[in-house]
Formats: structure tokens, C-alpha cells, sequence
């Protein structure tokens, strides 16, 4: 068996959990002593139309990838339950800008199996939602509240694994949650109808 190494600097994972009503973002730091949930919360990117709503999620995450500088993103692989096709659509779209706006910064995109993040945070990849919240909340000695918010965190913690950080609580961990982290949601601004600036 291959031992993951250890990694010997800080490594900055953004995961996220798209939707074009909802998109959950976490920013989790981990380094040899364990992870810390930096910052996260969830991108509202309302707009009248398709392309606006897509348009605002691009200016949104594109601003998370400038102020946070994140090594590599991460997302859960595409699945279509054949009772929701639209909903699955609707996910491929936000996923397309996920994968645009990490192109344009130039950082990585992994993309993870649902079985592979249960098993890595559980150890069965059959957990249940509340399962993974708990397991989420443990390891970043920390509250998550929103649902958007703890999805995402699940897969930055599965990547930084993946990149041989421990997954244990940072000495640096705060008992609470860093503003965000919470119901609380982040507008993203829409693209104006006509001429002018975004």
C-alpha cells in the first residue's frame, strides 16, 4: 500500500457545491498539523435569464478564486437521477462555470465520486447526509449550518486527502465558525440589462 505524503506547506482547497439558485463554497486550509475551515458561504446568483444567472456565478467565483488564491478546486462528479433530468441540467451548467472560471485563474479542478467523499470523511461511502454534516463539523472543529456550505467543505476536505493532508482539526481551528459559514447568504451581483459596466 502507498502512503499519501505529507505535505510540507499550506494548501489552499476550494470546494464547491453548484447550483444556479444555490452555488455552497467552502475555503479550507490544510497543512502536516491538520485543516482549518477559512471561509465559506453561498453565492445567490439571481438574474432574469439564464445567461445573467450564469454570467453573475462567473463574476462570483472568479472574485473567490482572486481574494482566496486556492491550489485547486473541487467539485462532485455529474449525476443525472432519470426522475430530475432538469435538475441535473441545471447542475451541468453551473459545473461548465466552475470549470471556466478555475481555467481562466489557472488552477486545478477535481472532480470526486459522492462514494469517495463519504468514505473519506466515514468511512462508508454509503453515509447518510446527516453522517457527512456530522463527520464535516468534527473535523473542522467547527458549526456548519448551511447545507451548500457543508457539501462543499466535504469535497475540499476529500482533496486535500487526496493530496496527504491529515484530516484532524488545526491547531489554528477556531471553535466557531468564520463568518459565512452559516445560513447567511452572498448576493452575486447580476450583469445589467444593457451598456455600461457588469
Amino acid at each position: 500500500m502507498t502512503r499519501r505524503r505529507t505535505p510540507v506547506r499550506m494548501i489552499v482547497a476550494l470546494g464547491i457545491d453548484p447550483g444556479l439558485r444555490a452555488t455552497g463554497y467552502s475555503i479550507i486550509q490544510g497543512d502536516p498539523s491538520g485543516v482549518r475551515l477559512a471561509s465559506g458561504g453561498v453565492v445567490r446568483a439571481a438574474a432574469p435569464d439564464l445567461g445573467g444567472t450564469l454570467h453573475a456565478l462567473h463574476q462570483a467565483l472568479r472574485r473567490l478564486l482572486v481574494d482566496h488564491r486556492p491550489d485547486l478546486v473541487a467539485v462532485e462528479d455529474l449525476f443525472a437521477h432519470p426522475a430530475f433530468p432538469r435538475a441535473a441540467l441545471a447542475v451541468a451548467h453551473a459545473r461548465g462555470v466552475v470549470w471556466l472560471a478555475a481555467g481562466e485563474a489557472g488552477v486545478d479542478v477535481l472532480s470526486l465520486a459522492p462514494a469517495e467523499v463519504k468514505r473519506v470523511l466515514t468511512g462508508s461511502g454509503r453515509a447518510a447526509k446527516g453522517q457527512m454534516a456530522r463527520a464535516v463539523s468534527r473535523l473542522l472543529a467547527c458549526t456548519v449550518d448551511d447545507a451548500h456550505v457543508a457539501d462543499a467543505a466535504a469535497l475540499a476536505l476529500t482533496a486535500l486527502s487526496r493530496r496527504g493532508v491529515p484530516l484532524q482539526p488545526s491547531p489554528r481551528s477556531r471553535p466557531e465558525a468564520p463568518s459565512g459559514t452559516g445560513p447567511r447568504a452572498v448576493a452575486a451581483a447580476a450583469p445589467r440589462a444593457s451598456g455600461g459596466g457588469p
